[in-house]
């Protein structure tokens, strides 16, 4: 697929059982992982499968002090961050400075940069606005990714909160893509994200894509806390 717009290019879940990792790969289907070292500076642990060349990641806090255990604490496990693949970096961090949405941190290397904004600014997650180098690579998924990987991909993310359409205003804002059905989605280029009303606000839903063979015993749906993955 052409990369030359916003995409939605991996969806993050939060846990503090190391073994949902084994569980979801036997589940979904997946292929082996990539456990990322750099993940240490945020004081975590993780596991990366590829789908496609989209890609889901678990994250594990091993330290008390780590924003994810805070998370947990306060929300339990399931959704936790979403990361889209914009095509100008530099104007991205634009944007989202002019509109106030603090970055919490940056990172600027030869084959990715990319700016994670505060949740506190954008609402129901963290986000984070990547553009790799080239297009179609993604370093966070290591090395021979697609070797790893499986058909598919990811479909879309729903989100709730007390109030969906301003939520869904933020992030369209943010990403500056478009905001659909009454202002209740947001669109980017192969992806739906949707806003719904709910008590939490937060993930609710992770949509995927994956080949009937992968399905585990012809499930469709799993459920981590508060998120349902469904395929």
């Amino acid at each position: 697929m052409a990369m030359d717009g916003v995409r939605l290019r991996q969806l993050v879940i939060v846990s503090d059982n190391a073994g949902i990792v084994d569980e979801l790969q036997d589940r979904l289907g997946l292929g082996d992982p990539f456990v990322d070292p750099g993940v240490g500076e945020f004081g975590l642990t993780n596991a990366v499968f590829a789908i496609g060349d989209q890609f889901l990641e678990v994250v594990v806090p091993m330290s008390t002090s780590a924003p994810a255990k805070r998370f947990l604490d306060h929300s339990g496990e399931g959704g936790y961050m979403a990361i889209f693949q914009v095509p100008d970096i530099a104007s991205a961090r634009q944007r989202v400075d002019n509109l106030g949405v603090r970055r919490v941190w940056d990172i600027d290397l030869d084959d990715i940069s990319a700016s994670h904004l505060h949740p506190a600014d954008i609402g129901g997650a963290i986000v984070s606005i990547d553009t790799p180098v080239p297009a179609e690579s993604w370093r966070w998924a290591g090395p021979e990714w697609s070797q790893r990987g499986v058909k598919g991909g990811i479909v879309g993310a729903t989100l709730s909160s007390a109030m969906p359409i301003e939520l869904a205003s933020k992030w369209a804002t943010a990403l500056g893509v478009g905001v659909e059905q009454a202002g209740s989605t947001i669109k980017t280029d192969g992806e739906l994200v949707q806003f719904e009303v709910g008590e939490r606000e937060g993930f609710s839903r992770f949509h995927l894509m994956l080949p009937a063979a992968r399905r585990n015993n012809g499930a469709r749906s799993f459920t981590i806390g508060s998120l349902e993955l469904i395929w």
